[in-house]
This record gives structure tokens, sequence and C-alpha cells, in this order.
């Protein structure tokens, strides 16, 4: 029993360190494996904003056609742009020596990450990208503080920034925003995130169903059986309610005598 207990307490450090590791609330994203239209559009982006630096190379191009309904044809035209082949895994060029000399460190594979961070981290980082000039890459992140990674969607969402005006006063302790729009607020607090008008493609509503779509994707790639499990499941269902009716009707015919 004790040897279980160690095991459960182990098993659970790491969600215990990762809940430690940020304090900010995420908001809950529906995702839904089971729509592929939505996934097809998450596909879609993955590829022409993410791939250029990530890849998902625990995936196959064929897999992903054949599980999101994408003809091979349509697979190797609209979303293969390496030379790969359909059956090949999902694998970037980029070299990672250059990677690190670019970014600092390589680039992270993407196929587990919705395993590893989960769907709400991963949508709730991607919105939260905004305008910093301290930054290599002119950006920063409230979900993630000083981020290596660009904001790859600044086209479609638009440029953030910070936005003090709704913030508290400044408590004993903490030191003022470095540029607040109100003077004497709190650091902690300029945590309000504006969209600069007319710098993004999408409405905020297209973003975020666009966002969802891509977490989407990545929640089935995380998991392609999924799947595959839940239609076994409806099955599987079935089954055990014509197990539970024969049960009955057993159990009724033993006792039939001693009733």
């Amino acid at each position: 029993m004790r040897a279980l207990l160690a095991i459960l307490l182990i098993s659970l450090l790491p969600a215990w360190a990762f809940a430690a590791g940020h304090d900010t609330a995420l908001e809950r994203v529906d995702v839904d494996v089971s729509d592929k239209a939505a996934l097809q559009d998450g596909a879609r982006t993955f590829i022409n904003y993410c791939m250029g630096c990530h890849s998902a190379k625990f995936q196959r191009y064929e897999r992903v056609a054949d599980d999101l309904g994408i003809p091979h044809a349509v697979m190797m035209k609209e979303l293969v742009f390496t030379g790969a082949r359909i059956g090949d895994h999902m694998d970037i060029g980029m070299q990672p020596a250059d990677a690190k000399a670019w970014f600092g460190t390589p680039p992270p594979d993407l196929t587990l990450v919705a395993q590893v961070r989960g769907t709400d981290w991963l949508y709730a980082y991607l919105r939260s990208f905004y305008e910093d000039p301290t930054r290599p890459w002119g950006v920063n992140n409230t979900v993630f503080p000083n981020t290596g990674m660009p904001n790859v969607l600044e086209g479609l969402q638009g440029r953030q920034r910070l936005d003090c005006t709704q913030a508290g006063p400044v408590e004993e302790g903490n030191t003022p925003c470095e540029t607040p729009a109100v003077p004497g607020l709190n650091a902690h607090t300029c945590d309000q995130l504006v969209v600069v008008p007319n710098t993004g493609s999408l409405t905020e509503a297209q973003f975020n169903e666009k966002l969802r779509n891509l977490v989407s994707f990545l929640a089935y790639s995380a998991d392609p059986a999924a799947l595959q499990l839940q239609r076994i499941g409806i099955y599987v269902l079935m089954y055990l309610a014509v197990l539970l009716i024969l049960a009955y009707l057993l159990k009724r015919e033993y006792w039939k005598d001693v009733n």
C-alpha cells in the first residue's frame, strides 16, 4: 500500500510543478476531435504557420489525411510543401544547429504538446502575445513570460499591447509599470491585452475560432487513436447494454424457483 501511495504521489509531481509554473487564469477551450472540418482547418493552420520551425515527427501526412478525410492528392497539393512523400513523417528541414543559433534553443516537436501542456494552456498561450521591444523578437507573453518564440499568428490576430488603464493602484512592495497608461499602476496588474485596430486580418471571433481549430488539431495529433476509440466506444456500450439485458434475464431464470 505504501508503495502504491508513493507511486501515486510521484506521478502527480509533474502536474503540481506545471501548476506552479504560471499563475495566469486559463480560459477553457472547447476541443472536439470528432469535428473533421475543424481538424482540417487546424491542420492547414499548423502546416502554414507552425511547421516552419516546429515538427510533428511522430505523425505522418498519410495518417493525417486518412483520419481527417482529406484525399491524398489534395493533401500533397495543398498541405505538403517540402517535397515529402505522403507516407513521410511531418518533419522540417531546419537543422538543430541553425535553430539553436536563431532561437537560443531548437523549437520543440509539437506532436504531443497538447498532452504535455494541455489544450487550455495552448489556447491561452497563443492568444497572449504582446508587443515588447526589449525582447529579441519584439514580443512577450503573459502566459509564458520571456518566451523565445515570435508571434507567428500576428498577421491573423493583429498586434497586441498591454493596457494598464483598468489596473488597480500600486500596493506596498510592488513596483509600478515601466510605461503605465495611468501613473502609479502596479506592474503585475498590467495584464489587459488590447489588439491594435486594423493590424490583423481576422476579427476577434474569427481568430478565436481559428485558434480553437488549431488546438483541436494538436489534441488530435497527440492522440490520433481517440477518433477510433470514440467510434469503438459506441459499439462497446451497445454490447454492454445487450449483455446487461441477458444477465438480467439469466438472473430471473435462476431465481424464479427461489422466489
